[in-house]
């Protein structure tokens, strides 16, 4: 390993999970929900209160910059009552020895009311709404425990963020359904003047374990593991991103923020990109479940995966340990020679090592599933991100893309 990689080289994140897999809704395409396989011994599946004053005090104790980031997930986070987040609250300030503390939240926004969105706009929390696209393909996958879709109530959750001045974005899932309609998607979220969004592509394989899990993991790889019908086909995954940034780059550049397109323009001019996904190495995202186990990362909570307990160790021991820390440098070390050879190796970096289990034409283990899709992307792209790296440097802004598409310069 590197010796430059210390506790003190970069800040250590955890995503924690007060319900667990816990949720109101069954959407199909869901990668958390069958965790609750692992707890089965624990069927209430939520944090307790002395293991909520744990993680915050030994989360803050930890940091060594003077700013410190709370991520609560799910599950459906909001299945936790107000009175819990109120405490999450109280021991903040109680631990963070002046500190400044942020904290955002992930809901699938149906359980949103008045006092949960005056809650989040007084404390300043930035609430992320899991919502994936107009109805139609919304309601395809989001559905409820009785089959029903979610989409209505979901609207009327980010219509009382709004009305509370919530800061709020929107993460929507690409997957079979929706990927073939990237302007109706595109619009829907400009329509509803969402100004930071976040795409992220489901690709899952089928794997049946002892357990009841049903989802396989990076390192089950054979012929019998097919992929799930909801997942985005390379192909698909491509045309939608390049549909999208070609309205982006002519109309949106500074306005709306695509966190895809600001990474790659990141990777583009040298700077860490906004999410692990396109950085060259990963493993400093981990999550915490609600009994305190810790798991290397939210898309590997598997049993080979998980680091320890914070009741048995430290959050740094685990999470600075050499096998974490080898977790996230095989990001870079294990990429096939393929992906070592490719142009666009700066911009890509593999993506997510969760998605690296298919094999090169020459046999090589380790090639990402949508390589073929991001490689169409950065091909489309390049000219306008060379173009906006140039304006960068310059230190003039990104946005003046905008008016050579327009003059017919790029």
């Amino acid at each position: 390993m590197p010796a430059t990689i210390t506790p003190f080289s970069r800040p250590l994140y955890l995503m924690a999970k007060p319900v667990g897999a816990l949720c109101n809704l069954a959407c199909k395409y869901c990668y958390y929900l069958e965790k609750s396989n692992l707890y089965q011994e624990n069927p209430k599946h939520i944090m307790s209160d002395a293991l909520l004053e744990k993680f915050i005090k030994e989360y803050i104790e930890s940091q060594t910059m003077p700013q410190v980031l709370f991520t609560w997930h799910g599950g459906e986070t909001l299945m936790r009552p107000l009175s819990f987040y109120q405490r999450v609250m109280e021991l903040q300030r109680k631990y963070a020895h002046g500190r400044t503390i942020d904290n955002c939240i992930q809901t699938n926004g149906t359980l949103l009311t008045d006092d949960w969105c005056r809650f989040f706009h007084d404390n300043h929390w930035l609430v992320g709404i899991s919502i994936d696209g107009p109805q139609e393909f919304h309601d395809e996958y989001r559905k409820n425990k009785q089959g029903k879709p979610s989409f209505v109530k979901v609207m009327q959750g980010i219509n009382l963020l709004k009305k509370h001045r919530v800061e709020w974005n929107a993460m929507a899932v690409v997957n079979d359904f929706n990927a073939d309609y990237p302007l109706d998607f595109y619009h829907f979220f400009k329509q509803l003047d969402c100004r930071y969004i976040q795409f992220t592509p489901i690709v899952e394989r089928l794997h049946q374990h002892s357990d009841g899990r049903h989802l396989a993991s990076v390192d089950e790889r054979n012929s019998s593991e097919p992929l799930a019908d909801f997942s985005v086909t390379p192909q698909q995954w491509g045309n939608f991103l390049c549909t999208i940034f070609d309205e982006w780059v002519r109309n949106d550049v500074g306005e709306f923020y695509i966190q895809l397109f600001d990474a790659t323009l990141a990777n583009w001019v040298g700077e860490q990109p906004g999410i692990c996904t396109l950085a060259k190495t990963c493993g400093h995202a981990g999550v915490i479940e609600f009994n305190g186990d810790v798991y290397s990362c939210d898309h590997f909570v598997f049993p080979q995966y998980k680091l320890g307990n914070i009741y048995s160790n430290t959050l740094i021991e685990m999470m600075y340990s050499d096998r974490q820390l080898q977790f996230g440098q095989d990001k870079q070390d294990k990429l096939p020679r393929q992906c070592k050879e490719c142009t666009y190796r700066f911009a890509c970096n593999g993506e997510c090592p969760k998605n690296r289990f298919c094999t090169t034409p020459d046999g090589e283990p380790g090639l990402n599933y949508l390589c073929q899709g991001y490689y169409q992307f950065f091909d489309h792209v390049a000219p306008y991100m060379d173009f906006m790296k140039r304006e960068f440097l310059a230190q003039r802004p990104p946005a003046n893309v905008m008016e050579a598409i327009r003059k017919g310069t790029i």
